[in-house]
């Protein structure tokens, strides 16, 4: 699921739901994310950018085990950039480098 930053969040929340008809699948406030009501399985986020965090990631791709897939990751000596953690809106989740230098959020539902 692509993530796209935007500094004119309502006016792109308008976009996807108003313009394009996605339905809001959830809202955390800096982070919005839509779902097409004819494909569920396509989606995508708009979010706020956060000059102050250390890692924007540009994709979520979602996996039946993120832990093994973290153990792999630490295997291979791949750059983690957010540890594997536990967040509150109920996902496990880390962020991890490709080889461009493209941050992914790797993820599985609690």
């Amino acid at each position: 699921m692509p993530h796209i930053p935007s500094e004119r969040f309502d006016e792109s929340r308008e976009f996807y739901a108003g313009f394009l008809g996605f339905n809001e699948a959830m809202d955390l406030g800096w982070i919005v994310t839509f779902v097409s009501p004819t494909n569920p399985t396509a989606q995508l986020s708009i979010v706020h950018p956060d000059e102050s965090s250390p890692a924007h990631p540009r994709v979520t791709v979602e996996v039946g085990d993120v832990d093994a897939v973290h153990t792999e990751a630490v295997r291979r000596g791949l750059r983690i950039v957010y540890p594997l953690s536990d967040e509150p809106w109920g996902v496990r989740r880390f962020f991890v480098a490709d080889p461009g230098g493209i941050v992914l959020n790797v993820m599985s539902h609690r």
